[in-house]
């Protein structure tokens, strides 16, 4: 009867030892394993977030080239009566305060309210130098932010708010250093704006479409210039205009922001694995997938497809399940971690490098060719245009040839045609060809500033990768500061100069790893195995 009732109580316990025994097993994936195998890599959530996030690279356009329209040199008139020569506002220099007038009123620019002309000329090319200088300011200090204790969103949430409180101050300037020291703030928060757009448009998508997706946002930059144009076009006035071009940040943050996501990549950085989960699942589900049950997110180096058993002495689901969504400890870090690891301290003076030397040439070029006589407006817009076949034709080439040699050749087609537009002279039909030989330069240039920054995103794990960023950043800022200078020697010098960036650029470039259809490292650890 005993051994009857133990039968039977055995054979009602069974089915229950069976289902326990096929509980799914628990799996560790890195972000990019769970993308690619769970979540999709570029779904409609990825879309929707990467549209959203993107919009900020137009916003930066705005404060970056306002500067072209606020601080124009505009045409001037002689009064009835008065015995002048027309011609530009050089030749005002030598004639009596009474004896010329701006076309327009003297409100129209900042050049003609505060008489920034023949001696004070200098004062113009000294306000583009300090909204670049603060920008490169604000690069590191925002990237190091976004990296740490802000995060990617709040970052960009700040920029954005500090950029509309500037830019609306701006157009209040009761005086010309008062506008500089204003300019100067609006660059810091200006610097922070792109890189933080970028990571966290780029993070959540999966590696073989972050390329792609990538250089694709550098099109918002470039529709955000040529909306800026008509934006002028209406406002003609200065003051009016920074008014007009800064309260599109303050949409964004209200209309906009309040839609977009922080990034997984931070969230588990910073040891907010629960917060990253969640998101891995809305992102699985909004793609029309399904995250199953078990499978856990890790940082790389901890993420391994191991599955482990629930007999003996091995840890049950359960546990397993507590013990990785737990939050753990943040890992933070820095530009000096960059700088002690050998393989990111090589990177890191390539990335620089590169990207100096490609400022140089692609600020120059711009100021360059902003130079024909044409309408401002009508100029300004076209170059912008000009330059979206460059990035897409970089994008479809991207994944098929990978960085590495995109990069080389991108900078030495720029490079080559400025260095036949150094040898060419500047008259009669020549100067057509010389115009072409710029236009040319410029293309291949802006293909390579746009690869740059998916290029030096790949380089570095995710713990300091806003980090290194923003220390690139602050190099192309340099660039750009030194780019006028370099205008102003006129004659062939500047189309040699921006050869020799070019040429020398695309030779910097050998060195440095391919990353095309690599996993974003999450931590120093996981890159240095990875490599190995």
């Amino acid at each position: 009867m005993a051994a009857t009732l133990s039968s039977d109580f055995d054979d009602l316990r069974s089915p229950f030892l069976s289902a326990e025994d096929k509980k799914p097993a628990a799996e560790k994936l890195c972000i990019d394993d769970m993308l690619q195998k769970y979540c999709g890599e570029f779904g409609r959530w990825q879309l929707k977030h990467f549209i959203l996030t993107s919009l900020a690279w137009a916003l930066e356009a705005f404060h970056t080239m306002v500067m072209i329209f606020a601080d124009r040199e505009p045409d001037w008139k002689c009064v009835p009566g008065a015995n002048c020569n027309s011609g530009g506002a050089g030749g005002a220099c030598g004639l009596s305060p009474g004896a010329w007038e701006w076309v327009g009123g003297r409100h129209g620019s900042t050049v003609s309210e505060w008489s920034l002309i023949c001696g004070d000329k200098f004062k113009v090319g000294l306000v583009q130098a300090v909204f670049f200088a603060g920008c490169m300011i604000g690069a590191g200090i925002f990237g190091h932010l976004s990296d740490s204790s802000l995060g990617r969103k709040g970052s960009l949430t700040v920029v954005c708010a500090l950029n509309t409180l500037f830019g609306c101050l701006t157009a209040l300037s009761p005086n010309y250093w008062i506008y500089a020291l204003l300019r100067l703030l609006t660059g810091f928060s200006s610097g922070g704006v792109g890189l933080t757009a970028f990571v966290l448009a780029t993070e959540p998508i999966g590696p073989t479409k972050r390329g792609t997706a990538g250089m694709s946002t550098f099109y918002f930059f470039s529709g955000g210039i040529a909306v800026l144009s008509g934006i002028a076009y209406i406002f003609q006035s200065w003051r009016y205009l920074y008014i007009a071009s800064s309260i599109p940040s303050f949409l964004y943050i209200i209309l906009v922001l309040p839609f977009i996501s922080e990034s997984p990549r931070w969230y588990l950085v910073r040891g907010k694995v629960t917060e990253a989960m969640k998101l891995m699942s809305t992102i699985a589900s909004s793609n029309g997938k399904n995250l199953p049950d078990g499978v856990f997110l890790a940082l790389d180096d901890e993420a391994s497809s191991t599955k482990t058993q629930e007999s003996g002495h091995d840890i049950t689901l359960m546990a397993y399940k507590n013990e990785n969504l737990e939050n753990k400890d943040a890992l933070v870090g820095s530009i000096v971690d960059v700088i002690r690891s050998p393989i990111t301290r090589v990177r890191l003076f390539l990335a620089v490098a590169l990207n100096f030397l490609g400022s140089v040439v692609y600020y120059g070029l711009s100021l360059n060719v902003m130079n024909l006589e044409t309408n401002l407006y009508l100029n300004v817009m076209l170059n912008s245009v000009a330059e979206m076949p460059a990035f897409t034709i970089t994008a479809v080439l991207l994944d098929r040839f990978g960085r590495k040699p995109l990069t080389v050749a991108t900078m030495w087609f720029s490079g080559l045609f400025c260095l036949i537009g150094s040898l060419i002279g500047n008259v009669g039909a020549w100067k057509v060809v010389r115009m072409v030989c710029g236009v040319l330069g410029i293309f291949g240039m802006a293909g390579t500033y746009n690869l740059l920054f998916i290029y030096t995103a790949e380089l570095f794990p995710t713990v300091v990768r806003n980090a290194a960023l923003g220390c690139s950043t602050q190099a192309a800022q340099m660039g750009a500061i030194l780019a006028p200078f370099v205008v102003v020697l006129g004659g062939w010098l500047p189309f040699a100069v921006f050869a020799a960036c070019g040429i020398v650029g695309g030779m910097f470039a050998f060195y440095l790893p391919e990353t095309m259809n690599q996993p974003l490292y999450d931590t120093f650890t996981g890159m240095e195995a990875g490599l190995a």
